[in-house]
């Protein structure tokens, strides 16, 4: 039976980070009615010498209790200011979610773009 994308949804936009030491949710994606694959792109070009942004990456695999997956920390300059958020399949009762949390500098904006799609069946 062949598997389909039988919807695709994009998360685009830009993240304002309201204050330092404080987590912020990029993307959060749950309640899925089927399998899914989620990918992405966060852009931290805005970030200026001295600031610090720590890059979490999440997973519920029971569905419920997120658990750390990939903790990363950027501190500008950054060479190659574009993470990628490789794709990932994901149960469709499990849940997904990244933040960020800039610890030190001025609060930034950070542009990020993500798509999720859910398979289904043809």
């Amino acid at each position: 039976m062949p598997i389909i994308i039988s919807s695709k949804t994009d998360y685009t936009g830009t993240l304002n980070i309201p204050s330092l030491n404080t987590e912020t949710t990029v993307i959060e994606v749950t309640g899925q009615t089927d399998d899914y694959i989620v990918e992405g792109y966060i852009d931290l070009s805005q970030l200026q010498s001295g600031d610090t942004l720590i890059v979490n990456e999440y997973i519920a695999v029971d569905g419920v209790n997120y658990k750390q997956f990939i903790s990363t920390q950027y501190t500008a300059p950054v060479s190659m200011p574009v993470i990628r958020f490789h794709a990932k399949t994901i149960l469709k009762n499990m849940k997904y979610k990244v933040t960020v949390n800039q610890t030190s500098g001025t609060p930034k904006v950070i542009p990020y773009g993500f798509i999720v799609e859910v398979m289904g069946q043809a």
